[in-house]
């Protein structure tokens, strides 16, 4: 059977064994939720300040320096602003790995779950 274009692929989040790894390089999100999220006091900075017109209030930042993990995942791979209050947790990580309805062109990189079902699906093809 196969999809159509308009079809959502559904990711389960909670079956995937290394959900740390959508963090593994931060995420963009809007400036209004990094200025709640900086309210709260959790350990953490912002970077690269950008001018972006699809981001609520024209601006997004960054939650990551280069490529190096979001600077809100502890030790323990969690998120220090999801342990807190999910409901401060930015709209793109809650949304990961899709980006409105669409999957994230990120997603082949670091969802785990997504990239299974490219493997399987290429699979299936190849017998």
């Amino acid at each position: 059977m196969q999809k159509s274009k308009n079809q959502k692929i559904i990711i389960d989040c909670f079956k995937c064994r290394n959900q740390a790894d959508c963090c593994k390089f931060g995420a963009w999100i809007d400036l209004e939720e990094a200025k709640k999220i900086l309210s709260l006091g959790i350990k953490g900075d912002f970077f690269h300040l950008e001018i972006d017109k699809e981001f609520p209030s024209g601006y997004k930042v960054g939650t990551s320096y280069e490529d190096e993990q979001c600077v809100f995942q502890d030790s323990d791979g969690l998120c220090r602003i999801h342990k807190i209050d999910y409901a401060f947790k930015p709209v793109t990580c809650k949304e990961f790995p899709y980006e409105g309805d669409k999957m994230s062109p990120i997603a082949k990189v670091l969802c785990v779950e997504h990239k299974s079902r490219i493997k399987k699906a290429k699979a299936g093809k190849k017998k």
